[in-house]
């Protein structure tokens, strides 16, 4: 690798670090994709208990890559709220080692599974 991909690596890695995390607001919940079903729709085990059939909405589509095992923040619907919902974002790992400091996943110890 060149000095400059170099440099802009650990740039980027600095970067990350220093980024917000986003929580969830009001009715949103952070959940972990269990499984990828196809036509843009995934099985996602929420904190809540629930398990949704989640999508990723049109304007993310391009954006927004996902596989199993990643956490990622769901915004249930308005109707049928308990069976499925919209994924709106995807934590990176220095994200994810974050909420794991500050509480958030208390309940991602109880799924054995990851």
């Amino acid at each position: 690798m060149s000095k400059k991909k170099e440099e802009l690596a650990r740039q980027e890695q600095v970067n990350e670090e220093i980024r917000r995390v986003k929580l969830p607001r009001d009715k949103q919940t952070i959940g972990i994709l269990d499984q990828r079903l196809g036509a843009s729709r995934m099985r996602v085990i929420c904190l809540d208990g629930k398990v949704r059939l989640c999508r990723i909405p049109g304007r993310l589509k391009r954006r927004l890559w996902v596989r199993a095992g990643d956490i990622v923040l769901v915004e249930p619907w308005e109707y049928s709220g308990d069976e499925k919902g919209d994924i709106i974002f995807k934590y990176k790992q220095t994200q994810v080692s974050w909420l794991r400091r500050k509480g958030y996943l208390k309940k991602l110890d109880e799924f054995k599974e990851f």
